[in-house]
């Protein structure tokens, strides 16, 4: 318990200890409370006892400052040790997700290369049949036809391509704007801004 300040002092180190046994207490009580939460079992199990300690704290020492609650809270449960693993379990995984990301870009364009190479070699068969006037190319494991496609449409001048030939387009919502407005106070009927959510921010040292 180094560290700890008034009130907590050797006068509460037996509260102190009273309190540290009840959230062990609590801790060894966590499977029935854990079949309800979402959380992890170890995670689940560290922030009910975290809980548990941290009331009782504020219970038996009303004039504990912030700064110690955090300290001690720190030291008498796994939480923040649990909270940290997490973090560096989430940080091994987008170092994962990053070398898969380059290896799948390095795939892709590997991908795209054999694609147009094959597209290439159908093309060049194509144009030599035509100029040798070849109609049928026949092997043992493959039979070569040469057909004349129908013409396909080339857009020579987009712009000057009459208004029959256009299809006009579904109005798109203006997410952005909409939620401006909300934010600004604006009641908008079918739309409304939904409840924050906690985020952390992480910088790696």
């Amino acid at each position: 318990m180094a560290g700890l300040k008034s009130p907590v002092n050797e006068k509460g180190s037996d509260k102190m200890t009273e309190i540290h046994e009840a959230a062990q207490s609590v801790t060894e009580e966590m499977p029935a409370m854990i079949g309800k939460s979402s959380l992890p079992p170890r995670l689940a199990a560290e922030l009910h006892a975290h809980g548990y300690l941290r009331e009782r704290l504020k219970a038996e020492f009303p004039d504990l400052d912030d700064e110690t609650l955090a300290d001690t809270l720190e030291g008498e449960t796994e939480l923040n040790a649990a909270l940290a693993a997490l973090i560096r379990s989430r940080e091994e995984d987008l170092s994962l997700i990053t070398g898969l990301k380059a290896r799948l870009d390095a795939l892709k364009g590997r991908l795209e290369r054999f694609q147009e190479r094959a597209e290439a070699k159908r093309r060049l068969v194509a144009d030599v049949m035509s100029r040798a006037e070849i109609k049928r190319l026949v092997e043992a494991d493959f039979t070569v036809s040469l057909r004349t496609t129908p013409p396909s449409l080339q857009i020579e001048e987009e712009e000057a391509i009459p208004a029959d030939f256009w299809k006009p387009q579904p109005p798109k919502l203006d997410r952005i704007a909409l939620g401006d407005a909300l934010r600004a106070g604006r009641k908008v009927e079918g739309a409304a801004l939904s409840a924050g959510r906690p985020s952390i921010t992480i910088r790696i040292a």
